[in-house]
């Protein structure tokens, strides 16, 4: 099959790859504080991506000891104790605010 360069990439190995959608959505990326200094309590991060038919799927971004790469862990695939309208806290507006806007 052909396809147009723009989508062609080079691996690593130096094999032709076709670079194809998987999905399309938005994210919404946290970090966690302290409550009582809001300084950062830990250096990872979460993504929760969200994909076009509203699936999420959410994923740990904790740095590594190079401070160059990350490891990417994807969190609990079964639902837990978790609020049915997840809350964020927005530190330029001072105030809790939903995950999704």
């Amino acid at each position: 099959m052909k396809f147009p360069p723009e989508v062609l990439t080079r691996s690593r190995t130096g094999k032709i790859e076709v670079r194809a959608l998987d999905s399309r959505g938005k994210f919404v990326m946290c970090k966690y504080l302290d409550p009582e200094t809001l300084k950062p309590a830990d250096k990872k991060r979460k993504i929760i991506l969200m994909d076009e038919e509203g699936n999420t799927r959410e994923f740990f971004i904790i740095p590594l000891k190079d401070g160059k790469r990350y490891l990417l862990i994807e969190g609990e695939k079964e639902p837990q104790e978790k609020p049915e309208k997840p809350m964020v806290w927005n530190e330029r507006e001072g105030k809790a605010e939903p995950l999704w806007k």
